[in-house]
């Protein structure tokens, strides 16, 4: 991949690059697209990063289809798909990781301790072994976003980041790998935390702008849907993602809800009137 990546710049091409776990669906095409726009030489990674996963985690039981997913990547434009193996990204002796301060504690990273130094260290790998000019992320992955962002400016990699929006179902649901895991009745129940996220932000625009009270009442609706349990819902600042009292400027509203055995995420802007 390496000895690739230094060709493909030595002829002067941009080199784009979108990092995936796998088992891909139509947000990752899309974020394949976007990169395509932005570049002319299309590289994605497939890699289920161990080192993100707890030890209760669905590591063993993440969904994986590689034979599809190249055919995927090849019919999307990419040039080169890079599947490294666990064994060679940490071999024997491997102790270092990428750690950072602030950002990782809120929202998902207050549940799942291990998740974002190991999203930092495989993404810093990536990096330096694929050498892309661009990398896009999805924004479904708000914190993943600017944790890779922030990880970005202070490492000084010469890399663009470029974000894609959140992809959805007919009905909201936001793509995810992890869907495959809902019963067809936890699937239609799932629907309700992309509805839980519209209300909340119709009504921040229509001028309900205290905080608590907006997230009081998305969790007692969240709350009213069978088989659902709430890891967290959140209104931050989207730049610290710290806690904010009043939607007065552009804010986050981010949960994680469990729906049966299955965590799901979203997220959301929400702007006060006018």
């Amino acid at each position: 991949m390496s000895a690739h990546a230094d060709l493909v710049r030595s002829q002067g091409k941009t080199l784009v690059f979108v990092p995936t776990m796998g088992f891909l669906h139509e947000g990752h095409i899309s974020l394949m697209e976007i990169g395509l726009a932005h570049g002319n030489h299309l590289v994605v990674s497939i890699f289920v990063n161990p080192a993100q996963f707890g030890p209760t985690e669905d590591l063993d039981a993440y969904p994986r289809n590689m034979e599809r997913d190249l055919a995927l990547c090849q019919k999307a434009g990419a040039a080169a798909v890079y599947t490294p193996d666990s064994s060679k990204m940490y071999g024997p002796g491997f102790e270092t990781r990428v750690i950072q301060e602030a950002l990782p504690n809120h929202l998902c990273g207050l549940s799942r301790p291990r998740l974002f130094s190991g999203v930092t260290t495989v993404v810093t790998k990536l990096f330096n072994t694929v050498k892309p000019h661009v990398a896009v992320f999805g924004e479904k992955d708000f914190q993943q976003l600017a944790i890779i962002r922030r990880m970005t400016l202070d490492l000084d990699f010469d890399i663009k980041i470029v974000s894609g929006p959140t992809v959805r179902e007919q009905d909201g649901l936001a793509k995810s790998s992890r869907n495959s895991y809902l019963s067809p009745e936890q699937r239609r129940n799932a629907t309700a935390l992309y509805r839980c996220l519209e209300e909340t932000r119709n009504k921040a625009a229509s001028g309900q702008v205290d905080a608590q009270r907006l997230l009081q009442e998305a969790k007692e609706k969240i709350q009213s849907v069978p088989e659902a349990a709430i890891d967290y819902i959140s209104i931050v600042d989207p730049d610290t993602l710290e806690d904010v009292a009043r939607v007065d400027k552009p804010s986050l509203m981010a949960m994680a809800v469990f729906v049966g055995k299955t965590r799901l995420i979203d997220n959301m802007l929400l702007y006060p009137p006018g």
